[in-house]
């Protein structure tokens, strides 16, 4: 995958369910497009997230956990209340901790 250097590595995904041989390309995947579609740091729901790119809102929320792990560059997540019972998110690149650079 050409887009691994988002991470400056491999984007890491661990669990205690996780199996590398079933799930790392699946999940390593699903990171790369979440963190794509959200590094521009514009606020969406998971709903509009999962719309946008073909992917189950669960596995949008665990993505947007992984993407903050200093392990996968430590990319910070906000969260905030669009409405009752209805949250949004979005990722601000951390362009340091990595060598990323948009």
């Amino acid at each position: 995958m050409e887009n691994l250097n988002l991470f400056n590595q491999p984007p890491v995904i661990k669990g205690s369910d996780f199996i590398p041989e079933l799930d790392q390309i699946r999940l390593t995947g699903q990171m790369l497009k979440v963190f794509e579609y959200m590094r521009n740091g514009k606020w969406r729901t998971l709903f509009e997230i999962a719309d946008a790119i073909n992917e189950p809102e669960a596995s949008i929320s665990a993505q947007l956990r992984h993407i903050t792990r200093s392990y996968n560059g430590g990319h910070k997540k906000e969260k905030r209340r669009r409405t009752c019972g209805t949250w949004e998110y979005r990722i601000i690149p951390n362009h340091s901790s990595n060598g990323y650079t948009p």
